[in-house]
């Protein structure tokens, strides 16, 4: 699929332009790069189902290009920031195509998350990895699954009760990267 033709990431890519410097929305160089990245780092996850959630939406990554890809699968994009979610919510006015699964953008902290209630869970820069594993063990269902994006150089290891299922590395200008999927036991 070629991104860049999707409606969702255009959509997105000239709201971000837009509102880049008055909602402090990604730091400076090209926005492309974050989608860029994203859509590099999603190679690694296969035949996502069920529903999933964007844990610390932030800007729309990687939620916003995962809608894109994976147009079947219903998506929860989670942030604490108002500012940010009503961002979010005129990206999907703009760009979410009529035949698309469900697209939500829920406004509140991931604490306060329902327990249980995703099959699969995805998140970039948001908090140490540890974090992220533990606030996502609590959302997600038995045998969910956790799609983390990372530097390589992050430090990470599987913990216990969660077993590591792809590694995807990759680079993005010169950087290296990786994705890992995991599933809890």
């Amino acid at each position: 699929m070629d991104l860049d033709q999707h409606p969702l990431c255009q959509a997105h890519l000239a709201l971000l332009e837009r509102f880049r410097g008055v909602m402090n929305l990604v730091g400076p160089g090209p926005v492309r790069f974050h989608l860029e990245d994203c859509a590099q780092a999603l190679q690694g996850l296969d035949a996502p189902s069920g529903r999933w959630v964007d844990l610390g939406s932030g800007a729309g990554f990687p939620g916003l290009v995962f809608a894109a890809r994976f147009p079947e699968v219903a998506l929860e994009l989670v942030d604490s920031r108002r500012k940010r979610c009503v961002f979010l919510e005129q990206v999907l006015a703009a760009g979410l195509p009529a035949r698309h699964a469900p697209v939500h953008v829920q406004c509140t902290r991931i604490e306060d998350l329902p327990p249980g209630a995703w099959d699969g869970a995805m998140a970039r820069a948001l908090a140490a990895p540890e974090q992220v594993l533990a606030w996502a063990e609590r959302v997600l269902v038995p045998a969910g699954r956790l799609f983390l994006m990372l530097t390589a150089e992050q430090p990470f290891e599987v913990p216990r009760g969660w077993r590591l299922e792809r590694e995807h590395a990759y680079a993005i200008d010169g950087k290296a990267r990786r994705a890992v999927l995991l599933q809890r036991d």
